[in-house]
C-alpha cells in the first residue's frame, strides 16, 4: 500500500459492493470531513480483510472515527480505522 493518509471525521456508507469469493463483505465509503459542506475522502475495504465486518459498526453514527487510507490497486483502500478520542 503507497501514499497512506489519515483523516478524522464521520463514517457514511455510498454502497455495499459484491462479496469476495470466500464470502467476506465489502464496502464503498465514505469519511466526511465537514459534514455540512459535503467534504470527504471515498474509499473501499480490502478483499477477505476484517475491515468488512468492523466497518459497519460506525455508519450514521455520530462519533468521529479516524481511519488510515492508502492507494492499493489503483484504489484508495482502508488501512485502519478506529474511534476518535
Amino acid at each position: 500500500m503507497r501514499n497512506i493518509t489519515w483523516h478524522t471525521g464521520r463514517l457514511r456508507l455510498i454502497e455495499r459492493l459484491p462479496s469476495s469469493r470466500n464470502g467476506n463483505p465489502r464496502y464503498l465509503c465514505a469519511i466526511m470531513d465537514s459534514p455540512t459542506q459535503g467534504l470527504g475522502w471515498t474509499f473501499r475495504t480490502q478483499v477477505d480483510s476484517m475491515h468488512g465486518y468492523k466497518v459497519p459498526n460506525y455508519f450514521d453514527r455520530d462519533i468521529d472515527v479516524t481511519v488510515t487510507l492508502g492507494t492499493h490497486y489503483g484504489h484508495c483502500t482502508l488501512d485502519s480505522i478506529r474511534e476518535s478520542v
